[in-house]
């Protein structure tokens, strides 16, 4: 396995630029003795590519007995011609994939064949799903579970995420039915990857070890992730009214959407057949006046040359906003606390109690998060507060009110010391 050259490394920088002072070149120089792995297998046809990975694969899969005889290997693989099967397994020991063992006259995978084995399972697994989500999930669910979050796997995460939120918001407002009904299958196919991810990043963060970096790309992806949710019913909402608008022809059971439909699986051949016979002239430009010439010429001859001559320099890059980080708290916070609420109405209708007590809905493990709780049960019947579309107006419109609070109790907790003797009924519109 042959290393990196320090000079001709060296020629693909500006003069004076030593790569070794790179900290993004030094990552990935540290882990060349995996990525050439990658480079032994996958270099060259697409044909020798498929059959290393195939031979590497059922070398890898025996668990049970992971050393090889050269007879049982070309047992095992006696369905490959034999000259191409020498040139593979050549080809793997020149890589330093394949090891010989000297005395027991047998051959072993490497500890990089073993790494790009797993690396490559995992992939294998997600195709024929929406794999580049899938895959990024898993890799950041692997390091949660083992402690070692990578920045750059939940960036990526991040990046994906922002890119789907980007593709259905663009198909919201192209107002076509037929990108809209694409975008909702795309977000069904993908959105238990999101859950996935989810509860994921709910473990990282309740992670106090984690850095304050690692943190804040966690609250950006759980943010992401809200942002989608919030699609789902807008799908929902725009399909309705385009069905709204649909042009119903006669008492035929056909709709503007099932020409439209049509007319869009045909191939450019076949529209040219229909139309065939359907002018009988060539339409004349009418449309064409002299003011309209004229603003076309003046774009052709000087707007146009006023653009190229202007200044095309794109602006330097700079680093997106981090999420703010206790706005994303807070909701959660106001998510959880509604939960609770519900939760608590339920029971009152079920007991058939007639009150119960607002400790049992406000106190938490924290005097700060009481607080927030308790500031959260003024909104319980706010009239101005019930129109928004948000967690605010589900509080609002919860059929509670409170009643009592003359007094204080003195709760048995570390940190709250008095709390409003107030009381939680349910509410009955006059």
């Amino acid at each position: 396995m042959t290393g990196l050259s320090v000079h001709s490394l060296s020629d693909f920088f500006q003069p004076g630029i030593d790569p070794a002072t790179l900290s993004s070149v030094n990552r990935l120089t540290a882990a060349w003795p995996y990525l050439s792995v990658f480079i032994t297998l996958f270099r060259g046809g697409d044909e020798e590519v498929l059959l290393r990975l195939l031979v590497l694969r059922e070398l890898g899969g025996r668990a049970d007995a992971p050393l090889w005889t050269p007879a049982e290997i070309a047992q095992r693989f006696a369905y490959l011609n034999p000259t191409k099967l020498d040139t593979i397994l050549k080809r793997l020991r020149e890589g330093e994939l394949l090891v010989w063992e000297s005395d027991g006259g047998r051959y072993q995978l490497s500890e990089g064949a073993r790494v790009a084995l797993a690396a490559l399972a995992t992939m294998v697994d997600f195709a024929g799903d929406d794999v580049e989500l899938g895959y990024l999930t898993s890799q950041v669910a692997a390091g949660q579970a083992v402690g070692q979050v990578s920045d750059e796997a939940l960036r990526h995460l991040l990046a994906r995420l922002n890119e789907l939120y980007a593709e259905f918001e663009a198909a919201l407002e192209s107002q076509s039915e037929f990108r809209i009904r694409a975008a909702q299958h795309r977000l069904d196919a993908v959105w238990r990857w999101v859950a996935k991810s989810t509860e994921v990043v709910r473990r990282l963060t309740a992670d106090e070890t984690l850095d304050l970096a690692t943190l804040n790309q966690a609250q950006a992806i759980a943010l992401a992730q809200s942002r989608m949710l919030a699609l789902a019913g807008t799908f929902e909402r725009r399909l309705a009214q385009l069905a709204a608008q649909r042009v119903h022809l006669g008492s035929s059971g056909l709709t503007s959407t099932d020409i439209a439909d049509w007319l869009r699986r045909q191939q450019v051949g076949q529209l040219a057949t229909q139309l065939a016979g359907c002018l009988s002239i060539c339409p004349e430009p009418a449309f064409l006046a002299t003011p309209e010439l004229a603003d076309v010429a003046e774009f052709e001859l000087l707007a146009r040359e006023r653009a190229k001559a202007g200044n095309a320099t794109l602006p330097g890059a700079e680093a997106a906003p981090l999420a703010d980080a206790p706005e994303v708290e807070r909701l959660l916070a106001a998510e959880a606390m509604y939960d609770e609420l519900l939760q608590l109405g339920l029971e009152l209708g079920e007991s058939g109690a007639a009150e119960l007590p607002i400790a049992r809905a406000v106190l938490a493990d924290s005097y700060d998060e009481t607080a927030y709780r308790l500031s959260l049960l003024s909104l319980l019947g706010d009239p101005e507060s019930r129109g928004d579309a948000s967690i605010v107006a589900d509080l609002a419109r919860l059929p509670l009110q409170l009643t009592g609070g003359e007094s204080v109790i003195e709760p048995d907790h570390p940190e709250v010391a008095a709390l409003s003797d107030a009381w939680l009924r349910p509410h009955t519109p006059n």
